[in-house]
């Protein structure tokens, strides 16, 4: 949320809207580190107490898991008519829900991936930092320079 100028219409939101706004979507993005390249993923996920979990299989975000890397999800939406948006960012540490309890809980909630393929692991993010911002929606005329006919 860096390099975002302070204007009247940009509201820094608090931890408790954020994990509401977290809460009334299903979709984010997921940025890894792979190497020294960064990677970003879509990913649907559901809010767990204080935490993230999302479904993975083998690849790049279980290889960021398993080498104890910190993650990044980026959740964004805006409201019915389109003139309020939010952004939502939680970093954190990340490790793979391995209690079969836990394992069951998460098996009657709506966590389907949307890709075909295995995606046997569940993996929890717990935040370091939660950050967000509400802001209004320029009108294209603020951002659009004019053209010339």
């Amino acid at each position: 949320m860096e390099n975002s100028e302070s204007r009247p219409d940009t509201e820094e939101l608090s931890v408790h809207d954020c994990w509401k706004y977290l809460r009334s979507s299903s979709v984010a993005r997921v940025a890894v580190v792979n190497g020294d390249s960064p990677e970003i993923f879509p990913i649907n996920y559901v809010p767990d107490e204080g935490t993230v979990v999302f479904r993975t299989g083998p690849g790049t975000k279980l290889g960021a898991v398993l080498a104890g890397r910190m993650i990044a999800l980026e959740a964004d939406g805006f409201n019915t008519y389109g003139t309020i948006a939010w952004s939502v960012i939680v970093k954190g540490h990340a490790e793979i829900v391995s209690v079969d309890e836990e394992l069951q809980a998460f098996s009657s909630m709506e966590l389907s991936p949307w890709e075909p393929g295995a995606k046997d692991h569940l993996i929890r993010v717990t935040p370091t930092e939660l950050t967000g911002r509400r802001f209004v929606i320029s009108p294209p005329s603020r951002w659009w320079p004019p053209r010339d006919s």
